[in-house]
């Protein structure tokens, strides 16, 4: 059976195919799969591409250039999420729509003044191709953006094919807790885990199929790819998937150092290492943090304190101020919200007088206002993460019915 054939349409099944023989060098992504092996789903057809500077091939070509390109293929359209589409932007920063130079194609930004392809740019396409890398978390924006997009070309006819890339931080894992739809955003638009192990498809597949909206949804699976994977692990070439996130280790850690986003300290972004220190001018007592932190003895995971500049233009830009450093020393032991939530506590309970709560942003990033109420009382951590755990596995149990990979 050809791997077109494979393909999952979520409105009518979902199927699962097994895993690669042994002799496959390396995970082959759902575009590489595309261009060899099922063109036939967009020959003739013209074609709007969601995408960014991590959805490419292994060479280094981009899947803007590799579809214009392709035989019978009419590239119509390009749709750039945050971070725009060459992904060199800063978190949040506005992007605006323009020409791509290398192809004359029109990009249309879908994180500026408009969040979604709008009725009149859908008229331009006949299905629209989903190909980015995302992180496995829950607050990363891409795959809402790809959501977002999918409903909207679900009303306007318009069919939509995600072309699969790996789950960096391993697929079979799940933790976090359930997002409260009443704090749903683009950093969590529907009620999943925290670390919500599905790939890109998989998660596509879920959305549709368990209702959240419709669309003729359809997968170009992988090859060769399995659940308990790492980044590493698939032989692809690693790219940045957004300029904070340089390693995996890091990956692995934002599902919880995330929240430093939502309090008036740094998460790291501008220092040699972000989402895997934290850290204020005022966090003078860094060393005895992380003490107390390692006295906790938290899975998979050592403190340190180190002193680091932060560039111009962040928060504390300019300064070297003190950092509470995390090394992963077990990735497969870490459960990232434990890390994340402990460090806040112990920073909180020694520095009320410094402590200034983004609310709306720490309520959106951990899903609820469960995590910051617990923050502030003594013995809410360790009340509120097995219940997080709980919702997870609950969660994950139900998941399970779309996924693809073993």
């Amino acid at each position: 059976m050809t791997i077109s054939r494979r393909l999952i349409l979520a409105a009518v099944a979902v199927a699962a195919y097994g895993a690669p023989a042994l002799a496959q060098a390396r995970v082959k992504s759902g575009l590489e799969v595309l261009l060899k092996d099922s063109l036939h789903l967009i020959k003739g057809k013209r074609v709007g591409l969601l995408t960014n500077h991590s959805g490419r091939l292994p060479d280094g070509t981009s899947a803007i250039d590799a579809l214009h390109k392709a035989p019978g293929v009419k590239l119509a359209a390009l749709f750039g999420p945050e971070h725009g589409i060459r992904g060199v932007a800063k978190a949040g920063e506005k992007i605006a729509s323009t020409t791509d130079s290398a192809t004359g194609v029109p990009i249309y930004s879908l994180y500026g003044d408009q969040r979604v392809p709008s009725p009149e740019q859908l008229k331009t396409i006949d299905v629209l191709l989903y190909d980015i890398q995302d992180v496995g978390a829950r607050v990363y924006t891409y795959q809402w953006t790809m959501a977002q997009a999918a409903e909207a070309a679900g009303k306007a006819g318009v069919s939509v094919i995600i072309l699969d890339r790996p789950n960096p931080i391993r697929a079979d894992k799940v933790d976090g807790g359930i997002l409260d739809m009443a704090f749903s955003s683009l950093v969590g638009l529907y009620p999943v885990s925290l670390r919500y192990g599905f790939t890109p498809g998989e998660l596509g597949l879920y959305l549709v199929g368990s209702g959240k909206f419709k669309a003729d949804l359809k997968v170009v699976p992988m090859q060769g790819y399995t659940r308990a994977m790492y980044y590493e692990d698939t032989g692809l070439p690693w790219v940045n998937p957004s300029p904070n996130l340089r390693n995996n280790d890091a990956n692995v850690l934002y599902t919880g150092t995330v929240f430093f986003e939502g309090v008036n300290i740094s998460e790291g972004r501008g220092t040699d290492d972000p989402f895997a220190q934290a850290g204020a001018s005022w966090l003078t007592d860094a060393g005895a943090i992380a003490a107390a932190l390692n006295a906790k003895k938290i899975p998979g995971v050592r403190f340190d304190s180190v002193l680091r500049p932060v560039e111009a233009g962040y928060e504390f830009g300019g300064q070297t101020i003190p950092m509470v450093k995390v090394k992963v020393t077990d990735r497969d032991a870490v459960v990232p919200v434990e890390v994340g939530a402990h460090m806040l506590r112990e920073m909180y309970v020694r520095h009320k007088d410094k402590w200034e709560w983004r609310t709306r942003s720490i309520d959106r990033l951990s899903g609820s206002a469960r995590l910051r109420e617990a923050v502030e009382k003594d013995g809410g951590i360790e009340a509120l993460l097995p219940i997080f755990a709980a919702e997870s596995k609950a969660w994950n149990a139900e998941a399970k019915k779309y996924w693809i990979y073993k």
